[in-house]
């Protein structure tokens, strides 16, 4: 249909055969070329929204002429094959997935059509790409965790709240969960922390889990699950009710009423990932050319607001270290 790459080898044939392929044929350069991209998630979330919008705005700034099938699964699983399978359907020209089982769905999809993800915690776990050096054949792209967040919000935790139990709620099914509790215990080790686990296999259960724990716990802290974080208010609400602190995996939990994070900007991810696509539908690239990526740079985040609704003591060092975000209205 619209893919580009394909015709690499055959534009220095002439302008013959490129007007024989249509309008929509391109010439490796991106002139004149409209674009279909179909861009997927596994949710609706600020941090997955987010991460759209920056992959939109840097195929805008690459001045490059797209047209976007969007689609949701909804947080169903089940969706997910049938998005990826739509998207072959329609001879795509690239896929942006957002979220480890979007990105999973479209790879399983298809080995032709090239894809780029972001937003997925552990590429190489999930077996996307083979290494962080090394790209897969049709598929790279920007990780949503930088390798020390998690150790460092881990050592927050022990710092601040000495001897918490620390309350871990988590989809088993969504394997950068998994990636991430695992992260979570290994930092855990040697710390004066103890960890207890509720695991919820959609939305409608994670209230309940957070009511579970209450009376076993000091501290909540919420890694960036699809699941979760699609139902955080209510474990917001719990916070809230019961002065448990909430630490969560990304800042824009903390608009939602979460306490602090050492966290990354969603729109800097997913721009970045959007300049991979752009160097892939113009033709200067591939993906196996283009190694995947770590976000850049983490840095605290507290809410201030949920902090104080939640109990937290204040410390005056926080007001030098920290980046302080809002609750949204």
């Amino acid at each position: 249909m619209r893919k580009m790459f394909k015709f690499l080898g055959v534009a220095a044939i002439g302008m013959g055969l490129l007007a024989a392929c249509g309008e929509e044929g391109g010439s490796g350069s991106g002139d004149g070329e409209t674009f279909l991209v179909g861009a997927t998630q596994i949710v609706e979330h600020p941090s997955l929204d987010r991460a759209y919008e920056g992959f939109q705005e840097a195929l805008e700034d690459a001045g490059l002429d797209v047209e976007y099938d969007f689609s949701s699964a909804q947080g169903d699983q089940n969706n997910v094959k049938t998005i990826s399978d739509g998207f072959v359907a329609d001879d795509v020209d690239l896929i942006f997935a957002n979220s480890t089982p979007s990105a999973l769905g479209a790879l399983n999809a298809t080995s032709e059509i090239p894809i780029v993800y972001t937003s997925v915690t552990d590429p190489v776990d999930a077996g996307l790409v083979p290494s962080m050096d090394e790209a897969g054949e049709n598929i790279t792209g920007v990780s949503d965790l930088h390798p020390d967040a998690i150790g460092s919000t881990v050592e927050f935790i022990d710092q601040h709240f000495e001897g918490a139990t620390v309350g871990l709620i988590y989809n088993a099914g969504e394997p950068n969960s998994v990636s991430q509790i695992d992260d979570v215990k290994e930092a855990a080790e040697g710390t004066s922390l103890t960890l207890v686990e509720r695991n919820v296999a959609n939305a409608a259960e994670v209230q309940q889990a957070a009511q579970s724990l209450v009376s076993e716990i000091e501290v909540f802290y919420i890694v960036t699950d699809n699941t979760v974080v699609e139902a955080l208010d209510s474990v917001v609400g719990v916070a809230n009710d019961q002065s448990i602190p909430l630490i969560v995996g990304e800042p824009d939990s903390l608009a939602k009423g979460g306490f602090a994070t050492f966290g990354i900007d969603y729109h800097t991810i997913g721009y970045r990932t959007g300049e991979m696509a752009a160097e892939i539908l113009k033709g200067e690239k591939s993906p196996s050319d283009i190694k995947p990526e770590y976000p850049p740079e983490i840095q605290l985040f507290i809410n201030k607001e949920a902090a104080e609704a939640q109990g937290v003591e204040w410390n005056d060092a926080w007001d030098d270290e920290a980046e302080f975000v809002e609750t949204a209205e």
